[in-house]
């Protein structure tokens, strides 16, 4: 297995290690639903320096990248971030991403794309089989560190670390700069969690420091080191999609609820016709939360009946909810289930949990 540079941190704090997409990664230290709430009502930090960097730079960048992914990066200006996919020929998902908009060099455009840990080397093949201009390539997977401070009380941790003012730094926007006496930091108001915060992106040589840093500047706040755990009941209350559950090769964005990072109508890109067509034809399946009126948790790949007891879908995640205290569930179904207010079956064994598809998020901020 691989590790990050700070693993061993992480097992001198407690953390319950695990084998997660190669590398040797914290799952939970105090407990999931311990640092859930943290997240949810003060601040945490994750080490997620598992996640894939790949920078694009030059002539022929901007075209690359609008090639390979749905959304439309000619939006994009410097200092701004956008959520992506990359499609394949099939009207499937090779990965969903980050792409960040840095800033030009010699008169051309620059950027970088963050993709999944378990895909790093998938994703690398696929858009260089694409790179048919030959532009600039160069993965920094192993050079970079990520961090993720997280929770409605992460800007004021952080802003104790630095002179940029984090409270003008908008949604999917980010600078560069110094914290913690650490130069080039990119500072993005992105996250996984639902709840604000910051991913700071950064040398994997200075990333120590800085996890110290935070930590230090976040005791007042009570800051918790923060695991893999929690990061997916965080992103599933939000019902955001995780890639290999509740999106993959075989399933359509406009299947997803992701209809809205696919631009059909900003020139050619792989699957567009497949996906124009999704749009005004519509879909067989659906992506729907559903929560379940029982103890029991919803777990990937239980399948969904309707009132009847017919086969209509498969769960894709599943987890009780610690901010709601009821079990909650993502899974496709056929699109005539996948109205809100449905009623549905959950086939847990020889137990079928009584169930409703509801409107995400499940988790409303008050």
């Amino acid at each position: 297995m691989k590790s990050t540079p700070l693993t061993k941190k992480h097992i001198d704090l407690g953390a319950r290690m695990a084998e997660f997409a190669g590398y040797n990664m914290p799952i939970s230290y105090a407990g999931i639903k311990d640092e859930h709430h943290a997240v949810r009502n003060s601040v945490g930090v994750f080490d997620v320096s598992h996640m894939g960097e790949f920078l694009i730079k030059g002539n022929g960048s901007t075209e690359l990248i609008q090639k390979v992914t749905s959304n439309n990066v000619t939006k994009l200006s410097p200092g701004e971030a956008q959520y992506s996919c990359l499609p394949n020929h099939n009207g499937g998902i090779v990965d969903d991403l980050l792409v960040y908009r840095l800033e030009d060099e010699d008169d051309a455009p620059s950027y970088m794309l963050v993709v999944n840990a378990s895909n790093i080397e998938k994703d690398w093949n696929w858009i260089k089989g694409h790179n048919d201009a030959n532009v600039s390539m160069e993965n920094i997977s192993d050079q970079c560190g990520l961090l993720a401070v997280q929770g409605p009380k992460a800007v004021e941790v952080l802003q104790t670390l630095t002179k940029i003012e984090l409270n003008n730094i908008k949604y999917y926007n980010f600078k560069i700069g110094e914290i913690s006496g650490i130069k080039d930091v990119i500072l993005s108001a992105t996250g996984y969690t639902g709840s604000g915060g910051f991913e700071l992106y950064v040398n994997n040589e200075n990333l120590a420091e800085l996890w110290d840093a935070v930590m230090n500047a976040g005791k007042s706040f009570n800051i918790q080191p923060t695991g893999l755990g929690a990061r997916d009941t965080l992103r599933l209350e939000m019902g955001f999609c995780l890639y290999g559950n509740d999106i993959d090769d075989k399933t359509s964005p406009i299947e997803a609820g992701l209809s809205w990072i696919t631009k059909v109508k900003k020139g050619d890109f792989n699957s567009q016709s497949i996906f124009a067509k999704h749009k005004t034809e519509g879909v067989y399946k659906k992506l729907v939360g559903f929560i379940v009126e029982d103890r029991r948790v919803p777990r990937q790949g239980y399948v969904i009946e309707n009132s009847n007891e017919n086969v209509i879908g498969t769960v894709t995640s599943g987890t009780q909810s610690p901010s709601l205290g009821i079990p909650i569930g993502m899974g496709y179904v056929k699109t005539e289930f996948a109205k809100e207010g449905t009623e549905i079956l959950i086939v847990a064994g020889k137990k079928k949990l009584n169930a409703k598809v509801v409107k995400l998020p499940f988790y409303k901020k008050d």
